[in-house]
């Protein structure tokens, strides 16, 4: 059967710019995007020195996470309405310039409350970026080559997360958290620059209505959801502030699917989309990519700064060969989708992803470096083959015209399963810590911050196993499962007794285990409908079935 897309654009439309303005377009805004995702991950490493600096408690202290969070997740669904609009060129530059002045306004900020808002800033202009630059460069690459295109797109995905560490690790170690901040506004103005000359203005078909309680529903819902996942890992689920803002979010979207689907002439996300099974399974497999990808980006840490006593420094060089990895693949993998299609791409990456998580959950306190290297190693190469492949896929149905509204339904769905997701697998992490091994935790990361190391939980274990020629750099010992927020220097712990050292490093083992496992389900499920999707061994036909019409096969 079909179903009816949003009308407007007229059959026989171009597929693509023609001569290399493709590649203009890919250098612009992997240039703006590769910036929004890198500072996401340096402000989590810059998080405990952000708090020492302005004081205040860790409730107050995480809004300068949450917020930049929950807005990115309110201003991505209004992405695709404002292309529709304004135009895409003119809302991208926006965005970026707003961005840049956001990022410079925090590195400028004298109190908390300042730093919070110029977050925001940031989160409004991050929020439209990312939507905007995957569709305008889907829009310049003809349909051949749109996984060459999305496959060096993906590296800013992949590589920027891992740098993010080790460039705010640095920073911070000299004292410079500022600096965090200051390097975005002369990037994001170079990236201005190229994009006023390089980007073409595409004149919309119509101006769409403006969707005034789809908004309002919209930033109810997502604003909700988005700040009950961050608050989920320490409060708790159960908690009443947990699940007010969870009973809001969950109104909220409900508001919005009924007004975007029943009653709403210019809807602001096609939710119709879901009813393609290419889309909805892709965008499926894609919600498993992303929590593996941001999920290895928290839980790792953790287990290295916590557990063994690297600094934030070296926990991103430990890091960096797994986006090595994924940014190699993830360009490979671009040009064989364009020749074979998805699904022996997803197939091969879900499976490398089971086998690579099952591993991960097998981790010991005495695990060598060097073996876990390997083991990232191989995660960064299942992510190359899937994170951006989902994408292209579920996109691979989107009439070319209307891919602002179907990037921005991919993106803001994204982004919410990744709130969640990575608030699961905290809570998951701490399920398993008895009361007196939290109280000793809670007991070390009260206070003002230590020297900038870190010590590890399973130091005592690994004495008594290698030796006290064995040891580790001392420092503080922290475990912070909030969502987005990395392990960070603390305080010292008063002279813990070695037996409630070794109980806490085997309780959080433990922990790590079963929240490894929850993912080596959500890939084994993923799997299944990686094998529903088109491409080899049946014959790949491209998005050519999308072009021309209003219409996509169900």
């Amino acid at each position: 059967m079909n179903s009816e897309m949003p009308a407007g654009h007229p059959p026989g439309t171009p597929s693509a710019e023609p001569g290399g303005y493709g590649w203009n377009v890919l250098s612009t805004v992997l240039f703006g995007v590769f910036m929004v995702i890198l500072d996401t991950t340096v402000v989590n490493v810059a998080f405990q020195a952000i708090r020492n600096e302005f004081g205040g408690n860790l409730n107050d202290a995480q809004w300068v996470i949450s917020v930049y969070v929950m807005v990115l997740g309110i201003t991505t669904p209004l992405a695709g309405f404002l292309a529709d609009r304004v135009g895409a060129k003119k809302v991208y530059l926006s965005a970026l310039g707003m961005f840049a002045v956001g990022s410079l306004l925090c590195g400028l900020s004298t109190s908390l409350p300042m730093l919070v808002a110029a977050r925001a800033v940031q989160g409004l202009g991050g929020g439209l970026v990312m939507p905007l630059g995957m569709a305008l460069l889907l829009q310049a690459f003809p349909p051949r080559e749109h996984g060459v295109a999305l496959g060096i797109f993906g590296i800013a995905g992949l590589v920027a997360p891992a740098i993010g560490p080790i460039v705010g690790g640095w920073l911070v170690d000299q004292h410079l958290w500022r600096v965090i901040f200051f390097i975005n506004p002369p990037i994001g103005l170079v990236g201005v620059v190229l994009g006023w000359r390089f980007l073409r203005d595409r004149p919309s078909e119509s101006r769409p209505a403006l969707d005034l309680a789809g908004i309002v529903a919209e930033v109810v819902g997502f604003g909700a959801i988005l700040y009950a996942a961050s608050i989920a890992a320490d409060q708790g689920w159960t908690s009443p502030g947990t699940l007010l803002f969870f009973a809001f979010g969950a109104a909220g979207l409900v508001a919005f699917g009924l007004i975007e689907l029943k009653w709403s002439k210019s809807p602001l996300l096609d939710l119709r989309l879901f009813g393609n099974s290419t889309f909805r399974n892709a965008s499926l497999m894609g919600y498993v990519s992303t929590v593996a990808l941001f999920g290895a980006e928290f839980l790792m840490p953790v287990y290295l700064q916590s557990l063994r006593g690297q600094t934030a420094l070296e926990t991103g060089l430990i890091l960096l060969p797994m986006a090595i990895a994924g940014g190699v693949l993830v360009t490979l993998s671009g040009r064989l989708y364009d020749r074979v299609g998805p699904r022996p791409l997803l197939v091969a990456g879900f499976v490398l992803l089971m086998v690579n998580t099952w591993q991960l959950s097998q981790i010991r306190a005495d695990t060598t470096i060097s073996w876990i290297i390997f083991l990232l190693v191989l995660r960064g190469l299942a992510l190359g083959l899937t994170v951006q492949t989902t994408v292209v896929t579920a996109l691979s149905v989107v009439p070319r015209l209307d891919l602002p509204r179907g990037s921005s339904l991919t993106n803001a769905t994204r982004l919410v399963i990744q709130s969640i997701g990575v608030a699961v697998l905290a809570t998951v992490l701490a399920s398993t810590l008895s009361p007196q091994v939290k109280a000793f935790q809670d007991q070390t990361n009260s206070g003002p911050s230590g020297n900038g190391q870190t010590s590890a939980l399973c130091q005592p274990s690994l004495d008594a196993a290698t030796g006290p020629d064995a040891s580790s750099p001392g420092g503080a010992v922290h475990l912070s499962l909030g969502q987005g927020v990395t392990a960070s220097p603390a305080l010292r712990a008063p002279d813990p007794t070695p037996g409630l050292m070794v109980q806490a490093c085997r309780e959080n083992i433990a922990g790590f285990e079963e929240a490894y496992l929850l993912t080596f389900f959500a890939a084994c499920l993923a799997l299944v409908f990686g094998l529903t999707l088109p491409g080899w061994p049946a014959k790949w036909t491209g998005r050519h079935h999308a072009e021309d019409g209003a219409t996509i096969p169900l």
